[in-house]
């Protein structure tokens, strides 16, 4: 196939992106679903942070066991249930709307949780949040995905799982405050669950600011809507008639077409009803299972008995290792988001993996030391591991678990996709929640080797199965699991509607009605036009050797 006169390369912006008014303007909105995985963090990390205050200890009775199994797990219990019904909301209503109902619901469950009088209301509230929060958590990267700008996408969308630890620090430290300021109070634990409302107020009241996804729109027939918001934040000149917005058009009705022929109508089956699918849930399932099963799940949720288990017992320095560990998460992981289009995914995929195999091989040395022979030493060096480890698991877990995902899922099923991703998070956290406080109590140290094992079986699978995405649009990257053609007649078709753009002049109702037809003709209409023969012959030299060679000839922006 012969290389496009014109490429997405032409056309974006490569400048910084805040000197550009509609990019700088999108990133701000963007913040607003962006917090969605801070509220997750918040909420996530509360229940391990309230642990360590005494007064909530004294008020529930101090929980142990199954119900302390059963206060932790039942946010996740909430997020299972709403499952079913997310990406349907997400698919029919549109992201803002889901986005929308879940905050509402997260609400009216932390105003019970606050004034809980007993543990039976405590865990019903924590269901309630956890049903809210798995909306939120379909809607708001599928929001950013599918808006952000073509270079901010890898960035933006690997940003918005590492944000979550902006939540957690915000719950580690909160908890510690409140320990310090309100004592054996009861306002030591109901001020941090109070904090927990102000992320959905501001989501309810400021997300209808942030415009509905392009790629929503044109699948319900709203194209107009859809190239709009794309000229408002995509294009420097606000132009629907801009080669960009025409390309990113072409691409999203192409990609669209493609997959309706595909199938006819989707459902939790078509995830798995062609090889390519399967391919995609195979990849998402294993990441899922490993961003919980690496080992992280003894720190993030039972921290109070990970330390106990090396002789640190006072409350105020587990609060202060909780908090500064947080924050440490935080650098971590933002850290990685900043290197997905520099190294890669599959590159730091694989430094996570190894590096997290080496050093809990480490920490489970140290628990050991201590727990048979009690060396104080052991214990000490065993706080730096887990730093350390999770610095491993947060450049490439942390950041791409999310990202990943949606980049490889197609528009079509990539809200149910997503919702299986996060249906197999929640089943193995629950599965965490309750195993690993009776597996810690029962196997001490050596649970820590079930882990070792289970982390080479991880190393193996990224090897051989996890693929690079970098560089590509979002069509791009989901259309590689479709054939090596399909990457290529993505790339064609958006040059081929931008050559288009800039060869023919066009009325200002570029996306009306009447001008509707499929991406086919603008294909077809390639040999009318006007040519640079000269400079797209030399432009595209290298790639036409490539692709005797069978490399791809889809240009990306990772040289600009």
């Amino acid at each position: 196939m012969a290389p496009p006169e014109w490429t997405v390369v032409d056309f974006i912006h490569r400048g910084p992106w805040w000197r550009n008014h509609g990019i700088r303007v999108l990133n701000l909105l963007l913040i607003i679903p962006l917090l969605t995985a801070s509220i997750n963090g918040l909420d996530s990390s509360l229940v391990n942070g309230l642990q360590i205050l005494p007064a909530w200890q004294d008020f529930f009775k101090h929980p142990n066991g199954k119900t302390l199994g059963l206060i932790s797990a039942a946010q996740v219990i909430g997020s299972i249930a709403g499952l079913p019904f997310t990406p349907y909301s997400s698919d029919h209503l549109g992201r803002r709307p889901t986005l929308f109902i879940g905050a509402i619901v997260m609400l009216a469950g932390v105003a019970l949780q606050s004034s809980a009088a007993t543990i039976g209301m405590f865990i019903g509230a924590r269901g309630l949040i956890g049903f809210g929060l798995t909306f939120t958590l379909n809607a708001a990267p599928l929001l950013i995905t599918e808006l952000a700008y073509p270079t901010q996408r890898g960035k933006l969308t690997s940003m918005y799982n590492a944000s979550w630890y902006f939540g957690s620090i915000l719950s580690a430290w909160t908890c510690f405050g409140a320990w310090n300021g309100a004592g054996t109070s009861q306002w030591s634990w109901r001020v941090p669950t109070l904090i927990q409302a102000l992320g959905p107020i501001i989501q309810v009241a400021l997300i209808w600011m942030v415009p509905e996804s392009p790629r929503f729109l044109v699948a319900k027939g709203r194209e107009s809507k859809a190239a709009s918001a794309l000229a408002r934040f995509h294009s420097m000149t606000g132009d629907e008639r801009d080669p960009l917005i025409v390309f990113e058009m072409a691409q999203i009705r192409h990609a669209l077409k493609m997959e309706k022929e595909v199938s006819k109508s989707t459902s939790f089956s078509t995830l798995f009803a062609t090889p390519g699918n399967r391919r995609r849930m195979c990849i998402i399932i294993a990441l899922a299972i490993f961003s919980q099963w690496s080992g992280n799940g003894l720190v993030s949720y039972y921290i109070n008995l990970v330390l106990e288990g090396v002789g640190i017992t006072d409350a105020g320095t587990k609060a202060a290792i909780n908090g500064g560990l947080q924050i440490w998460n935080l650098i971590a992981a933002m850290s990685g988001a900043f290197m997905v289009d520099k190294l890669g995914r599959r590159t730091l995929f694989i430094i996570s993996n190894v590096g997290m195999l080496i050093d809990f091989g480490a920490w489970t040395l140290t628990t050991a030391l201590f727990s048979t022979l009690q060396d104080a030493a052991a214990a000490k060096s065993t706080i730096p591991f887990i730093f350390i480890f999770y610095f491993f698991y947060d450049i490439a877990y942390t950041p791409m678990l999310i990202a990943y995902t949606l980049e490889i899922l197609p528009f079509n099923i990539r809200a149910k996709g997503f919702a299986v991703m996060n249906l197999v998070v929640s089943l193995t956290l629950a599965f965490n929640q309750f195993v690993n406080p009776w597996a810690l109590d029962a196997m001490g140290w050596k649970y820590y080797l079930v882990y070792c094992g289970w982390l080479i079986i991880e190393l193996v699978f990224i090897v051989v199965c996890i693929i690079e995405t970098k560089g590509r649009t979002l069509e791009e990257t989901a259309a590689l699991f479709d054939g090596e053609q399909q990457p290529q007649t993505l790339a064609q078709t958006g040059g081929e509607a931008a050559t288009m753009s800039r060869g023919i002049p066009r009325g200002p109702g570029i996306w009306i009605e009447e001008e509707k037809t499929t991406v086919t003709d603008i294909v077809e209409m390639r040999d009318a036009m006007p040519r640079r023969l000269g400079e797209c012959s030399s432009r595209y030299a290298a790639a036409d050797a490539d692709q005797e060679s069978g490399d791809s000839d889809v240009r990306t922006w990772d040289a600009l």
